[in-house]
């Protein structure tokens, strides 16, 4: 569940409403920003899992020290980008490791980003200068984030077939970009159903607006819940 909202009331409502429903709540660079670590206290006092999505893309020592500040908050996943490079990946699991250790809190998840869900093959050739086709792309980051010690990668649910095919069962794959049949894609290009997203072999989904946009939050998790459900059929 995304916590796509700014405040810590905000927030809390949703976790509160929530929390016997969802196994992981993301928090974002929006609500991260505006509230701080308090966030990860508060869903973890109700007894929740948290994905910090801040997507780290920096030197890897940067990249580094950050990833310690994010595992003492003892988070079950954190993120950073792929096109980083292996240097900054392989300083980020490193460091995770090692203070997950220091601090006695379990290894948290780290996750490379491909490529966002909001860009298309065509933003990706002419706006980035990537001229092997986006199904391709993924592919290759997605092998490099493995080969660097990356958990596994967020990415859209379009390629979630051929990451699995290169990179095996063991690879973790969370994909956004989900919307159920009725919801409107808002801002995102390459987006799928719950069902389809499982069906193809991803191991997490990623909801946010579909069902905070809701007038019953908890109805609309429940239909993406038996969407999931149907594809385990």
């Amino acid at each position: 569940m995304a916590l796509d909202v700014s405040s810590l009331a905000e927030a809390e409502k949703i976790v509160s409403e929530l929390s016997d429903k969802v196994g992981l709540f993301k928090v974002g660079l929006e609500l991260f920003t505006s509230v701080g670590p308090k966030i990860v206290s508060l869903i973890e006092a109700r007894g929740g899992k948290v994905f910090i999505d801040l997507k780290f893309n920096d030197i890897p020592n940067t990249v580094a020290r950050a990833s310690r500040v994010i595992t003492r908050l003892g988070v079950t996943m954190l993120d950073l980008h792929a096109s980083g490079g292996s240097e900054m990946m392989k300083a980020a699991v490193e460091a995770v490791g090692e203070e997950a250790a220091r601090e006695g809190v379990p290894v948290p998840a780290v996750l490379a980003v491909t490529v966002l869900t909001s860009l298309s093959p065509v933003d990706l050739r002419d706006q980035l200068g990537v001229h092997s086709s986006l199904e391709n792309h993924v592919v290759r980051l997605a092998r490099l984030a493995q080969q660097n010690g990356i958990t596994g990668v967020v990415a859209s649910p379009k390629e979630v077939r051929s990451i699995r095919e290169a990179c095996g069962p063991s690879f973790l794959i969370v994909t956004p970009g989900i919307r159920s049949t009725a919801s409107d894609p808002g801002d995102q290009r390459r987006i799928t159903t719950p069902n389809e997203a499982i069906s193809s072999g991803a191991d997490y989904i990623v909801v946010g607006r579909p069902i905070i946009a809701a007038e019953n939050r908890l109805e609309a998790c429940e239909r993406i819940l038996e969407e999931i459900e149907a594809s385990n059929r």
